[in-house]
Parts: structure tokens; C-alpha cells; sequence
């Protein structure tokens, strides 16, 4: 079944991370024929921005929505001057940011979500808003955290994506949806596939040793086999990458060694009202990630 195209949810919050999102929702919209839907999210709380000049409760709570209609306003002009159409805006006042998103976009049946993130340079990577965590981390639908390419410009369309793939129903999800935006972008799609090293303990050594080389030829084979789904599913593979090692960190490394503007990873979690963290592989990817990140769950 194919998954675009479908309804897209981008939320901003007027940053300068937002706007770089705020591109490649609409480059997303329009290259897979998606409707696209456009939420800002007011603060839970009205807030004294400045003490020295009081103003009742209404007053700042009626300041304070203004401003965020003039954000989403901003985000749909623009997004309509390159071209996209936009569905419908949303504001939204007075509950928890994230919450909002996450509800807007079950209420909408939304196939992905579109946030940006906050970062620092290009050796420290800040953690993400809590925004755009919480959205990641209990949204029930797959969830594109977008990042600027090192030029202050938004990585979409990719131009490479690396699929990271580790046999899951979770990545085969993940393999689906980047065969999808592949062909609909004109991306390079490239597969990773990261093999764990597992010491055991050897006695006459009287140690742990690492059994390198049955893993490696493992991981060889699951490679070759998930390559071959993604080729059923109508992909093009570009390159096959193995690596040993710990996941997230292999799959950062080598995202930034093939140029890959997007990763694609799968993540497991919950669903309902209550929603699990991600597991630690996504979501170490999503915060130290060079690149855009999409996090797909099963059925995503």
C-alpha cells in the first residue's frame, strides 16, 4: 500500500529552525501530491515579557495570540509563495505545545509530521527543543525532524537518504516510506545495515573476546537480505553499507561520509493515549544526526 500521498502536518513556532522546516514540508507536499496543514502552537501559559510594564492576565494572553496568528500567518505566506498550496492553518492556545501536535495530528489521521530542530555546530549538537521531542517521541504517525545542511538551507528535497535497516517490522516500515520519497524526489537511496559485536568470554584466556568475524558474516547476510526487500518494494539501491559497531553512531558516520541529506530509521513505541520513548538507537540518530532525520514506526 502506498503510503503518499497523504495528509502532512508541519508545526512551527516562527524560529529560524522553523522556516528551514517550513521548506522542505513544502517541497514534501509537492512532490508526492500531499495535503499539507500548517499548525502554530501558542504558549501553555501567558507570560510578563517585560515586568517593568504590567498588564492584566487577559491583556498578555490576548498579546500573546496575536503573535502567534502573525507566525502562522507568516509560515502559510510563505510556504504559498513557493509554490505549495496549504490546506488549512491551525492555532492553538493554551495547553502544551507538543501535546498539541501530537493531538492535531491524530485528529487530522496525519501520515507524517514536520518540526524543526535546534542545534549547535557542527562537533556539539545541542538536545532537541522539548517541542519537537515530545512529538518525536509520541506522535503515532512517522515524524520528520529537519536540520540545515551546514548553508543555512533546509536538506530536502535530500538529494541522498540513508536507510538504516536492522530486520524489524519497525524498519521494514522505515524501507517502505524511503523507497516512497526516493522515487518521488529523484534521491540516491543508500542501506545500512550495522552489525553488533558481542564479546563472549573465552577460558583460556581467561577473558572476554569479541567474536568478529561469525558476526560480520551475519550482519553480511542480513544486509544482503534487507537490500532485497527494499528492491522488491521497488527501490534502487545506490549503495549497501555494512559497519560493526555501536548503531547510532555508525549510522551518524555514515550519513555524513555518503553526503546523505535525510536518514531514515525505524523506532519502536506505543500506542493510544500513551505513548513509549523511542529506543535509544533512534533517538541518539535524532539528536546527533548532521542531517535531517525521518523516524518511522510500524505501520508508519
Amino acid at each position: 500500500m502506498s503510503i503518499f500521498p497523504t495528509k502532512i502536518l508541519f508545526a512551527s513556532d516562527g524560529s529560524e529552525e522553523a522556516t528551514l522546516a517550513a521548506r522542505s514540508a513544502a517541497a514534501l507536499a509537492t512532490s508526492t501530491g500531499s495535503e499539507l496543514h500548517v499548525l502554530t502552537a501558542g504558549p501553555e501559559f501567558p507570560y510578563y515579557e517585560l515586568p517593568e510594564a504590567p498588564a492584566s492576565f487577559e491583556d498578555i494572553a490576548k498579546a500573546q495570540k496575536r503573535k502567534a496568528r502573525e507566525v502562522l500567518d507568516e509560515q502559510v505566506a510563505r510556504i504559498e509563495e513557493s509554490g505549495a498550496a496549504v490546506e488549512e492553518a491551525h492555532l492553538r492556545m493554551g495547553e502544551r505545545p507538543g501535546r498539541v501536535v501530537v493531538d492535531l495530528a491524530e485528529e487530522l489521521g496525519a501520515g507524517l509530521v514536520v518540526v524543526g530542530s535546534r542545534g549547535l555546530g557542527p562537533l556539539r549538537r545541542a538536545l532537541m527543543g522539548s517541542v519537537s521531542t515530545s512529538v518525536v517521541r509520541h506522535a503515532h504517525c512517522p515524524v520528520l525532524v529537519v536540520r540545515e545542511d551546514g548553508r543555512g538551507e533546509a536538506s530536502f528535497p535530500p538529494g541522498r537518504i540513508l536507510l538504516a535497516l536492522d530486520g524489524s517490522e519497525e524498519a521494514d516500515a522505515a524501507a517502505r516510506m524511503a523507497v516512497e520519497l526516493a522515487t518521488s524526489t529523484g534521491s540516491e537511496l543508500h542501506v545500512i545495515h550495522v552489525g553488533k559485536i558481542a564479546p563472549v568470554y573465552h577460558p583460556e584466556r581467561h577473558g572476554y573476546v569479541a567474536r568478529y568475524e561469525r558476526l560480520h558474516e551475519h550482519a553480511e547476510q542480513l544486509l544482503d537480505e534487507q537490500v532485497e526487500k527494499v528492491k522488491a518494494a521497488g527501490g534502487t539501491v545506490a549503495g549497501t553499507h555494512l559497519a560493526m559497531g555501536r548503531p547510532d553512531e555508525e549510522i551518524v558516520v555514515s550519513a555524513e561520509g555518503v553526503g546523505a541529506g535525510l536518514i531514515v530509521v525505524g523506532s519502536r513505541g506505543l500506542g493510544g493515549m500513551k505513548r513509549a520513548l523511542m529506543g535509544s538507537v533512534s533517538d541518539s540518530v535524532v539528536r546527533h544526526a548532521y542531517s535531517s532525520v525521518l523516524v518511522v514506526r510500524k505501520g508508519g
